[in-house]
């Protein structure tokens, strides 16, 4: 048994862009989308959050490609992972003799970008220094080069990202509260792959598209206890790590279907459940049972609030809950919407 892609299915996103490689039918990412479609026009700065691997990048990418500044360069720097003494040059560039081992005049990434994007990955990563750096170039649009008296002015749009509670942070003292402000003046959270299990046959199959091209494969689908595991893994790596375990199960398989011998070995180990039982496959019917559970649960058992997570009407719902009426628990058919 194969795993569907429904991708004809899909819902379009205004005039979303197939290098934008955001594809999904789940209401919980359709919201995030449908602000980004607002907001992308608008020339003001962008903080977007979400878990490692929600794909950040990819939704700042799609804003860029909608703003008057698309045919401008999109600068990308990731935060976590320059050294912090290096950060400063990264960002605003440096003059001759600046320091030790600056043999020539380099630009930072902000005249890079010029009349472009810059998109600031893992901003909370950044030093209080870098930070009151970071609020005057924000606030100002000028800055000076390391070793440079010359003050210059560029004209960017940025647009932050970040794993972190920057409001935690900021009651914590580690993140500027000025700062946090100006960068988040719209915020558009990005939902975790669990947060959106209905994606996951989509994203398969766009993936094994991907990787099937890449490496010269004809892989159709995924065997059904491979779906099985796929579907009942936590995916703490989010979709990064979805197309992780694609990339490698495609080069693995022999068939035309990637089998549980194929996955990476952690998702072969057989999980306990939160009870401590081991885990079981599960067939797609039971699979339904379980997500509508875990819905209700996380709407705190508003059914008119679960069915619009679903993407289904409450009457369906109210037909499901009755047919499934042993799988969900008491004191989530209790409560009412």
């Amino acid at each position: 048994m194969t795993l569907t892609s429904g991708l004809e299915n899909a819902r379009p996103f205004g005039d979303s862009h197939p290098d934008d490689g955001i594809v999904s039918h789940s209401p919980a990412l359709r919201d995030a989308l449908d602000r980004m479609q607002r907001v992308a026009p608008i020339d003001t700065t962008v903080l977007l959050t979400g878990e490692t691997g929600t794909g950040k990048e990819l939704m700042a990418r799609a804003l860029h490609r909608r703003s008057s500044r698309q045919t401008r360069p999109m600068v990308t720097v990731n935060l976590a992972a320059i050294p912090e003494p290096l950060v400063a040059s990264e960002l605003f560039g440096h003059e001759a003799g600046a320091f030790t081992g600056a043999s020539q005049r380099r630009m930072g990434r902000f005249e890079i970008a010029d009349h472009g994007t810059l998109f600031l990955d893992e901003v909370g990563e950044l030093s209080p220094d870098m930070q009151v750096a970071l609020l005057r170039i924000v606030q100002e649009g000028e800055f000076e080069r390391l070793g440079a008296s010359q003050t210059r002015r560029v004209d960017v749009r940025l647009i932050a990202a970040t794993n972190r509670d920057l409001r935690t942070e900021v009651l914590a003292g580690r993140f500027r509260e000025d700062l946090f402000y100006r960068l988040s003046s719209i915020q558009i959270r990005i939902p975790s792959l669990k947060e959106r299990l209905e994606d996951i046959p989509l994203l398969v199959q766009f993936f094994l598209k991907k990787y099937n091209d890449a490496y010269g494969k004809k892989i159709s689908g995924l065997t059904r206890r491979a779906q099985a595991v796929l579907l009942q893994h936590p995916w703490p790596g989010n979709v990064r790590e979805l197309e992780n375990v694609i990339s490698s199960a495609s080069i693995t398989a022999n068939g035309d279907f990637i089998d549980l011998p194929d996955l990476p070995e952690g998702l072969q180990q057989r999980p306990r459940n939160a009870e401590g039982e081991e885990w079981r496959p599960l067939s797609l019917e039971e699979v339904r049972k379980v997500h509508i559970r875990r819905v209700l649960d996380m709407c705190q058992g508003n059914r008119l609030r679960a069915a619009q997570v679903l993407g289904i009407g409450r009457t369906s719902l109210y037909r499901y809950l009755k047919h499934d009426a042993p799988a969900i628990p008491a004191r989530a058919k209790s409560r009412t919407a």
